[in-house]
């Protein structure tokens, strides 16, 4: 069972001003939960105790707040004889730590780095979670991602990447899996419908083993891309840890992802959640 996970949600959600100037990106509602939350809580209930958030410089942190004990609430709630509430307050069950990493949104970016700072932070040596803090999958009837993902690995050295399907004429706005005997072959970014390599997609959610966390480290370290030159992605080192005889399965989940980092993205996520029945 792997019981450690990264989620990356730093940075200033420029996507989404000007409410990001004061609400997290990750921190957007969908329904009554921030859009962080529902990773979280998957994550959780597949076995997760240890997440490593990597969080902004910026202060007062609203993440760090909202999986905090709030112990004036509580007592709010015991003298209004609101008990039933407490529950509700209580955003994180015991057994589950939440460990804090700081990141300047004025050094390095991209999906890599926050990977790179938790696994040299902490020593992490074993197979790692990772899922991104604006996004999550919806599948109510079915199994979550973390379940999906987890399921694929076959071997402990084993990587796996989360797939969706999706329209074939939308692959042009996303990373496309190039996939060989249910293994991950190359990440396509943004191809045109007739050159993608198939319809299935990547939503950045991964197991990484340690051979490819090191990989990740070493793209970090040894590119100096410049702020206006390009980001530090996941992909490149993925691609890398592929070609040199690594192991990337592909999971392919049946649910739909939400993403908030648009504002269409978020109304839909939220009359998905909110007209549901769950």
């Amino acid at each position: 069972m792997i019981t450690k996970a990264i989620i990356p949600v730093a940075g200033w959600g420029t996507r989404r001003l000007p409410i990001t100037k004061v609400i997290e990106k990750s921190m957007l509602p969908v329904g009554n939960r921030p859009l962080v939350d529902y990773s979280v809580q998957e994550l959780i209930k597949a076995g997760v105790t240890d997440i490593y958030m990597v969080i902004s410089n910026v202060e007062p942190c609203q993440v760090q707040g909202f999986y905090s004990e709030n112990l004036a609430l509580n007592q709010y709630l015991v003298d209004r004889g609101k008990t039933d509430r407490l529950a509700l307050a209580q955003t994180l069950p015991d057994g589950v730590t939440i460990h804090y990493t700081t990141q300047d949104p004025a050094g390095k970016y991209g999906t890599a780095v926050p990977i790179a700072m938790v696994v040299e932070e902490y020593n992490i040596d074993e197979p790692v979670l990772v899922f991104m803090g604006d996004d999550f999958i919806w599948n109510p009837d079915g199994e979550s991602a973390a379940q999906t993902i987890t399921k694929a690995i076959q071997s402990p050295t084993d990587s796996v990447i989360l797939g969706v399907k999706i329209d074939q004429k939308e692959v042009s706005k996303y990373g496309v899996l190039a996939i060989e005997d249910g293994k991950l072959v190359d990440v396509v970014e943004k191809p045109s419908p007739e050159d993608a390599p198939s319809d299935i997609i990547s939503v950045a959610k991964y197991i990484l083993s340690p051979a490819l966390q090191q990989e990740i480290i070493k793209y970090v370290e040894e590119n100096d891309f410049g702020p206006e030159d390009q980001e530090y992605m996941i992909t490149d080192p993925i691609n890398t840890y592929i070609k040199n005889g690594g192991t990337m399965r592909v999971a392919i989940t049946d649910g739909e992802e939400l993403d908030g980092g648009s504002v269409e993205g978020w109304l839909h996520a939220n009359n998905v959640v909110c007209g549901s029945k769950q």
